[in-house]
């Protein structure tokens, strides 16, 4: 599982953030925001549930989101917040998988506890690496599905506290709530604490 944020894309306002999918060819405007966050997408849920399954899930994300086009309501929320909250609705039949990788991975911590003694150089940082992402894992696996969506929104989608609350349809104070709590969770719970905020870029 790769843990290390890659930096965000911006998240100006620009021509395509609230478009008018009403109009009688919807092609040509689904065309844009495909180009526009598809690829985002696809890196976002491949860290989540594997890279062949995210590719699945963002051609269902955007079929979903054509079929439903008018349920869209800019004065609510830009496209590529209604975008990603289709995602995690979809993304919601994976959870039993997803939870399952990320406890596979957390038992690599383990090994590479072990593993690292008598090591020098390069080898022992790539082993320590994997311990990290392993350790992260297995916080990411104690959080309920509502927690870990709403920080890996942030931390790995790279969306502001806003738009993830566009997302999942709840009051932007609730969001800001919640990631205070999971901030003060992975400080009181989560092995090396550090660490596990920096990968995810808290």
């Amino acid at each position: 599982m790769q843990v290390i944020h890659e930096g965000r894309e911006p998240a100006g306002p620009d021509s395509s953030d609230r478009p008018d999918l009403g109009v009688p060819d919807p092609g040509p405007v689904f065309g844009q925001l495909f180009d526009a966050h598809a690829r985002s997408m696809h890196r976002y849920l491949a860290r989540r549930i594997g890279d062949e399954s995210a590719h699945d899930l963002v051609g269902e994300t955007f079929l979903v989101a054509l079929r439903r086009r008018d349920s869209y309501r800019p004065e609510l929320g830009t496209a590529r917040s209604w975008l990603y909250g289709i995602a995690t609705n979809l993304l919601r039949h994976h959870v039993r998988s997803e939870t399952r990788a990320l406890r596979a991975t957390a038992r690599l911590a383990r090994v590479g506890d072990r593993t690292t003694a008598g090591h020098d150089g390069r080898v022992a940082e790539q082993v320590d690496a994997q311990t990290r992402a392993a350790q992260l894992a297995g916080a990411l696996a104690k959080l309920s599905v509502a927690d870990r969506d709403t920080l890996l929104l942030v931390a790995w989608a790279g969306l502001e506290p806003s738009e993830v609350a566009e997302a999942l349809g709840v009051p932007p104070g609730t969001i800001r709530s919640q990631l205070h709590r999971l901030r003060r969770w992975l400080r009181a719970n989560a092995a090396e604490t550090t660490k596990n905020e920096e990968a995810i870029d808290l």
